[in-house]
């Protein structure tokens, strides 16, 4: 059995169908997570849901920022931006099916090795605590009272984490984390509005203001795990770090959709590439 991750494909149906066959992927015989962000700004949400819900239980995915937008966009919570494409999703006749499917997937997982979330861990949490918080968040978005968190789940405050928060703020400290967190303090303070690489002018400004990569915290307590992630497209692949998987390569803006194989032995990895014909410019929200 070949085990697999994706990372962001937004959309992208097309990108996904070509690099699932590159791959070769069996549904009778491989296994494949999806790092998160597999709706909007890309051509074809709706189709990408169909085609994993169709994979079964060969196929999971962590619940990205945009999967959790496009439900509370469906259920009035978050108004859709004039850059969503969500509207093949919100019109299929389907649409409580796909929903419904969406909003029972994990935010955190861990397998072969491997602490598998969409954006980033905070500096104080263990792999334990990491996966304790996300079945927190979980049972909220797979209960009855779903529809009226997400009206909760918005904004930017708490902005770090506290074992005394309570609620839905202690609720938004974990969803910002998980994902939406590129960048923090030594501390844990999250910050939400760079989204440039380390080594840009942004990322320089970042550090400028105490803000560095959530991984690259000093003592962070996951330092030991291998971290699988989505999310930031400006860092990319990083190829160099043995404790990360980088996923997003930025499919939606005329980069690749990646997937990377995990062997069985420790750090063995194979990345798969193909290139999306999808090209927008990226904007906030990214």
């Amino acid at each position: 059995m070949a085990f697999y991750l994706i990372g962001d494909i937004q959309g992208c149906d097309a990108a996904l169908g070509r690099l699932l066959a590159e791959i070769g992927f069996s549904p009778s015989r491989d296994r494949l997570v999806l790092m998160g962000d597999l709706v909007n700004r890309g051509p074809d949400s709706a189709a990408v849901l169909r085609r994993v819900m169709a994979l079964g239980g060969a196929a999971e995915a962590v619940l990205g920022n945009h999967d959790l937008h496009l439900l509370g966009v469906a259920v009035g919570a978050r108004r859709a931006s004039r850059k969503d494409t969500l509207a093949g999703v919100l019109s299929a006749p389907e649409q409580g099916a796909l929903l419904d499917w969406l909003r029972q997937r994990p935010m955190a997982l861990a397998e072969r090795g491997v602490l598998m979330v969409h954006a980033g861990v905070l500096p104080s949490w263990t792999l334990d605590k990491t996966l304790q918080l996300a079945h927190e968040l979980e049972t909220v978005l797979r209960g009855p009272d779903w529809r009226g968190f997400l009206f909760e789940m918005y904004g930017d405050q708490p902005d770090r984490w506290s074992d005394s928060l309570s609620g839905s703020a202690r609720l938004r400290v974990v969803v910002n984390a998980l994902t939406r967190l590129r960048l923090c303090t030594a501390d844990g303070r999250m910050e939400f509005e760079r989204k440039g690489d380390p080594g840009s002018l942004d990322g320089r400004a970042a550090a400028a203001a105490g803000f560095m990569p959530w991984f690259d915290v000093p003592g962070r307590c996951t330092a030991g795990d291998v971290v699988a992630f989505g999310h930031w497209s400006t860092l990319g692949w990083q190829a160099e770090r043995p404790d990360l998987i980088s996923l997003d390569t930025g499919c939606v803006w005329g980069g690749c959709l990646s997937a990377v194989r995990l062997g069985r032995a420790a750090g063995e990895r194979e990345l798969i590439q193909v290139r999306c014909e999808q090209a927008q410019k990226p904007g906030k929200g990214a």
